[in-house]
């Protein structure tokens, strides 16, 4: 067995012991993901990969994290000391399980169900398993995940801190309400189960860790990683000058009022090495579902301090501990129940944009321009009349990365905090009544600059059978735009619309509850990112690819770029080119902008 040492304090492990058991405690919670996944019954869990599992203390504090969702897991954070509140430790015993959706309980929304098991040794609980997993439906007024919900009510079954086994024991009343709410309750059930095999298969793991090396090694080892997260995230912020720095974003409205924008406004300030990001002067809880418990602002300043960091710093609660956010009482980012939550994501992203944004005066060589910031949820739900069943099905689309401050961003990924899988077009047309008619990129839509932004995708969906079949259309950047940084401009903006079987196309805003027949399809045009730097200063040869690639239009080229195509020879022209740069140059003058929102949309250009 390794033993510990002192240096200046007691319990603190080797450097040796502590990165070897960094590395076996994270790999435990890589196992349960593993578990979670491959035992899901619902296509967004199984394929999409919208789930995931950590490892927490016996007091509710993160001890290592899966490669999964960095939304569900800063939100395991609120939720699983949520259910400790209700379940102490002391009360508990071998073999429970315990789950809670609630979001004004330390949940997310309400389709996100914890489920947390405790680890026993010596007659105690030592560390707690948990998992959190979106459910495609918990019965709410539409399938899925309604986009106009006004109040928490209208979202499903919203579950207090529960035990759905008691000493190994299912709770059969639990297992009954569920299965008697849901519309798909086999799934629900079914994704349920998968989480806690997932957190049996931590149980036994660390079980395993704890015979190899012993209880007080393990808790030392804990205690010295949450240390050691803080040590390293305090280093990075003392690496940013102290001040002051703001920044403003906007939504495109919540579902409800489609002509509202909404503000969601930053400061973060850097004090040695601890920081505050205060989002104070953003709107007030809004009408529609489109709200986030503060569990998903902390989320959002975590996430955006990491993805600027230059160190590999233990996932843990130790990188929370220099960092302080304020969510004032009764605005979007801490709303009073029964506010509608069911669309956080969409918040969460523009989120991280925000503070992103905020750090981009103090770190211009680590902050990349807006990503799509466009996490596009669509729920089809009806009656299948091939299965003879309700379906509930959840597509999740990408959009562009934006431009970094040495390469382009990255065509069609899931950005930001999502972190999500596509879903293969063949899974998604065996479970239900949908054919993908094209799935290819949105041309045209990466924000110019010297480094362009990601493109989004284009994608048709066509219904196959089924009348009245229920839509929910989730979207976001239909109106303002992916900001570009240092002179690159925005991405373009998103863009839907059904076209009818009979020929008549209807616009989709960015969000709608609508229903589509047989023979229907939905056009969906997601956004790319911004631009990073002067598009003038573009090398010749990648805009000369990305036309030959069609990613741009000749006649883009010439606009955002000053470059003059000859499509016989396929080559740059140099001289018109030379020319017609420094026409530009003159007209436009020196850049004293480090952020371009571009223009306010309609919502139907590209």
């Amino acid at each position: 067995m390794l033993q510990t040492v002192r240096v200046g304090y007691e319990n603190l492990v080797d450097p040796v012991t502590r990165e070897v058991l960094q590395r076996r405690l994270t790999s435990i919670a890589d196992e349960m993901q593993a578990t979670l996944l491959r035992s899901a019954f619902s296509i967004i869990v199984k394929e999409g990969g919208d789930a995931s599992s950590a490892v927490f203390d016996a007091q509710g504090q993160t001890v290592a994290q899966a490669l999964a969702v960095p939304m569900h897991l800063g939100s395991l954070t609120a939720s699983v000391p949520g259910i400790l509140k209700k379940h102490p430790t002391a009360e508990m015993q071998d073999g429970d399980v315990y789950i809670a959706n609630d979001p004004y309980r330390g949940g997310t929304h309400i389709p996100d169900i914890t489920v947390m098991a405790p680890i026993f040794h010596g007659g105690e609980v030592v560390a707690l398993g948990c998992t959190m997993a979106h459910h495609q439906d918990m019965g709410a007024i539409t399938p899925g995940v309604p986009a106009t919900s006004t109040s928490i009510f209208q979202e499903g079954l919203n579950l207090p801190p529960l035990k759905l086994y008691a000493a190994g024991r299912p709770n059969e009343t639990i297992h009954a309400v569920l299965r008697n709410n849901v519309r798909i309750p086999d799934i629900v059930l079914g994704d349920l189960g998968a989480q806690t095999a997932a957190c049996n298969t931590g149980k036994a793991r660390f079980l395993e860790l704890v015979e190899e090396y012993g209880i007080d090694v393990i808790r030392a080892a804990i205690n010295e990683l949450q240390d050691y997260a803080e040590r390293l995230t305090r280093r990075e912020i003392s690496g940013i000058a102290d001040g002051t720095y703001t920044f403003e974003d906007y939504m495109d409205n919540d579902g409800v009022d489609l002509d509202k924008r909404i503000k969601i406004s930053v400061a973060v300030t850097i004090k040695g090495s601890q920081m505050e990001v205060d989002f104070s002067g953003t709107s007030p809880q809004v009408k529609g579902p489109y709200n986030i418990p503060p569990s998903g602002a902390i989320t959002a300043a975590s996430y955006a301090i990491r993805a600027v960091s230059e160190l590999d710093i233990p996932n843990n609660a130790g990188y929370c501990r220099p960092i302080n956010v304020i969510t004032p009482r009764g605005t979007l980012v801490n709303p009073k129940p029964p506010a509608p939550v069911g669309a956080r994501a969409a918040t969460a992203a523009r989120l991280v944009d925000t503070v992103l944004g905020a750090f981009a005066r103090a770190l211009p060589d680590r902050v990349i321009a807006a990503s799509g910031g466009e996490p596009l949820n669509i729920f089809f739900g009806g009656f299948d009349p091939n299965s003879n069943k309700e379906f509930v099905g959840n597509e999740v689309s990408r959009s562009g990365l934006g431009a970094r401050p040495t390469k382009d961003g990255v065509d069609v990924i899931c950005t930001d905090i999502a972190n999500r899988g596509s879903i293969p077009v063949e899974a998604l047309e065996k479970d239900f009544p949908l054919r993908v008619v094209r799935y290819g990129l949105h041309n045209g839509s990466g924000g110019p600059g010297k480094y362009r932004g990601g493109l989004g995708l284009e994608k048709v969906y066509e219904l196959t059978r089924g009348q009245n079949v229920t839509v929910t259309f989730r979207g976001e950047r239909h109106y303002t735009s992916p900001w570009g940084l240092y002179g690159g401009l925005p991405g373009a903006n998103a863009k839907a619309y059904v076209v009818c079987k009979g020929g008549k196309t209807e616009h989709i805003p960015s969000k709608r509850d609508f229903t589509m027949n047989a023979g229907d399809k939905l056009h969906i045009f997601t956004p790319g990112g911004g631009g990073y730097g002067d598009p003038l200063e573009r090398d010749l040869a990648l805009v000369l690819q990305d036309v030959l690639d069609a990613r741009i239009s000749p006649s883009a080229a010439e606009e955002d770029y000053g470059v003059v195509i000859d499509l016989e020879s396929e080559a740059v022209d140099l001289a018109k080119t030379r020319s017609l740069r420094q026409e530009k140059a003159q007209i436009r003058g020196p850049i004293t902008w480090i952020y371009d929102r571009g223009p306010e949309s309609d919502g139907r250009s590209q």
